[in-house]
């Protein structure tokens, strides 16, 4: 029974990517081959986006990697990638150096600002993906995904080693899923996760301690704002927003229940995306957000704002626009 419901709950938070990983294993014999040069990839499920300097890159099924040079009116494929499987989450540490996670736990880098790509991880024997990923600079960065897998490296990723979790309070053994890490200012490291719980470590991801927002749902999506407030928002449009550094959340009232994906911040102007065609906006001292869905209703899986503060969302089919 939990087996069923962490693969409806991992479909739901990425944008039905139970979908894209099932097509992946369908289409390719070997989990891990080069991704192909599509016609049209504006039209794939993207599930992922970030900047590198002023660039947008964004991540997706099949792995795609657009990149746009024109805050998001136009994209083209990446030169080369060595996985054709889901990516899930991309970061940069800064405009050259860039990381993308997805399935069968691939990790994949970039020093040129997302053009050429090398395969840096992967576990075929298992596939256990990873759903986000951190840098706090080129050398040092964090990994997180499914039944509580958490990967570190110091290196820029040339070695990626395992870092065990202790359980979390009332549990036997540390087996959350992990959706979305995160930093804030004072580089303090967060992990939105399943039943309403957040991690965080004040030291570099040596130690972890598990926060508990109030809520008992799947967060999905974690970001911080100018101001230093956090906010982590999931299942059902629940969002919390800290501003002690996580030591204590409140509800935000987003007015809706549908369920948010991603979260971004321009300043302190907080804006999010979700399922059927969601988009939630605020400011960071709101103790309210305003909730509007798109008439298409299709599900939007991502959202990073351009240069210019103007937010450019994607979706399971593809790019949305600005």
């Amino acid at each position: 029974m939990r087996k069923k419901f962490i693969g409806i709950a991992i479909s739901l938070c990425v944008g039905l990517i139970g979908a894209a990983q099932a097509n992946d294993a369908a289409t390719a014999a070997i989990p891990i081959a080069p991704a192909r040069t599509w016609k049209d990839p504006t039209h794939h499920m993207m599930l992922g986006a970030a900047h590198a300097g002023s660039r947008i890159v964004a991540v997706g099924a099949h792995g795609i990697v657009l990149l746009s040079d024109d805050e998001g009116k136009t994209y083209r494929q990446a030169r080369t990638v060595p996985v054709s499987s889901t990516l899930s989450d991309v970061y940069f540490a800064d405009a050259s150096h860039g990381w993308a996670v997805g399935q069968w736990g691939v990790i994949i880098a970039t020093d040129d600002g997302g053009e050429t790509w090398k395969l840096q991880r992967s576990d075929t024997s298992t596939d256990q993906p990873l759903f986000s990923v951190y840098f706090s600079d080129a050398h040092h960065g964090w990994a997180v995904g499914l039944w509580s897998l958490m990967l570190r490296t110091d290196d820029g990723g040339q070695h990626w080693s395992v870092a065990r979790l202790s359980p979390p309070p009332g549990r036997n053994k540390a087996d959350l899923n992990l959706f979305r890490i995160f930093a804030d200012r004072s580089g303090t490291l967060f992990v939105a996760a399943e039943q309403g719980f957040v991690l965080r470590s004040r030291d570099g991801g040596v130690s972890w301690e598990y926060l508990k927002t109030g809520g008992k749902g799947s967060l999905w999506a974690g970001t911080v704002a100018a101001d230093g407030t956090l906010f982590v928002g999931g299942l059902l449009g629940h969002l919390y927003a800290s501003r002690d550094e996580g030591g204590t959340w409140a509800a935000v009232d987003t007015g809706t229940d549908s369920s948010i994906t991603d979260l971004a911040t321009a300043g302190d102007r907080v804006f999010g995306v979700g399922l059927d065609g969601l988009t939630i906006s605020g400011q960071s001292n709101a103790q309210r957000f305003v909730a509007k869905h798109r008439q298409d209703r299709q599900s939007l899986t991502a959202v990073v704002f351009s240069p210019t503060h103007t937010a450019v969302s994607f979706s399971q089919d593809g790019l949305v626009g600005r």
